[in-house]
C-alpha cells in the first residue's frame, strides 16, 4: 500500500486581480481552478486574492508556478502568485509585529510578501523623509510597515518596496492577515 503524502495548509496571496475594475477573476470560478489542482479545503478571502486551501506537501515555488501558471490559462492574463505556509502566518500574528504602534483612522499596518529573498543596502527600520512611511522588519520575505495618512495623502510606499525588493510583491492589510489567521 502507497504511504499518502502529507497534507500541508498554504495561503496564496494574487497580485494585481480585481483592482480598479481590471483583471476580473470571481471567487467562485478561482475556487473551482483550485479544485481542478486538486486542492482541497479551498477557501477565498475577500475579492483581492486571497486563498487558503491544503495541498500535498510541496516546494513553495514549484507549487506557486504549477497555480500562477493554471490560472493564466484559465483567465487569461498573468496573475502573480505568493504562497506561505500556515504555519507562517500563525508566526506572524503570534509575533505580534505591531503590538508596539499606536493605532489611528490614518494607521495603515501593511504586510508584503516577497517571491524571493532579496537583500537590498536599505538599512531597517527605514523611515521615509516626510516620516509618513516606515518599514519597519523584514523576516522570511515578508516585509512589515507602517504608512500614516495624516503625514501624506500622496503615499509613494509601493514604489519605496518595488524600488529596493522588486515588482514580484503582493500587500496586505494587517486585519486581512489577522481574518486570514482566524480561519486557518
Amino acid at each position: 500500500m502507497k504511504k499518502r503524502k502529507p497534507i500541508k495548509k498554504y495561503i496564496a496571496f494574487l497580485r494585481g486581480i480585481n483592482v480598479g475594475g481590471h483583471h476580473k477573476v470571481p471567487m467562485l470560478e478561482l475556487r473551482k481552478e483550485m479544485e481542478k489542482l486538486k486542492f482541497e479545503n479551498v477557501v477565498t478571502l475577500l475579492n483581492s486574492g486571497n486563498i487558503i486551501f491544503d495541498a500535498i506537501a510541496d516546494d513553495v515555488e514549484n507549487l506557486e508556478s504549477k497555480l500562477s501558471e493554471h490560472l493564466e490559462k484559465s483567465f487569461g492574463f498573468p496573475i502573480p502568485v505568493i504562497l506561505r505556509s500556515a504555519e507562517m502566518i500563525n508566526g506572524f500574528v503570534i509575533d505580534k509585529p505591531f503590538e508596539s504602534v499606536l493605532v489611528t483612522k490614518d494607521i495603515r499596518l501593511y504586510v508584503s510578501f516577497l517571491r524571493r529573498d532579496i537583500e537590498t543596502d536599505l538599512a531597517l527600520p527605514w523611515l521615509s523623509d516626510d516620516k509618513s512611511y516606515n518599514i519597519i522588519c523584514k523576516k522570511y520575505k515578508t516585509i512589515f510597515s507602517i504608512l500614516d495618512l495624516s503625514l501624506s495623502q500622496t503615499p509613494k510606499a509601493m514604489g519605496v518596496l518595488e524600488k529596493y525588493y522588486g515588482k514580484d510583491i503582493t500587500t496586505r492589510n494587517w486585519n486581512t492577515i489577522k481574518r486570514i489567521k482566524e480561519k486557518i
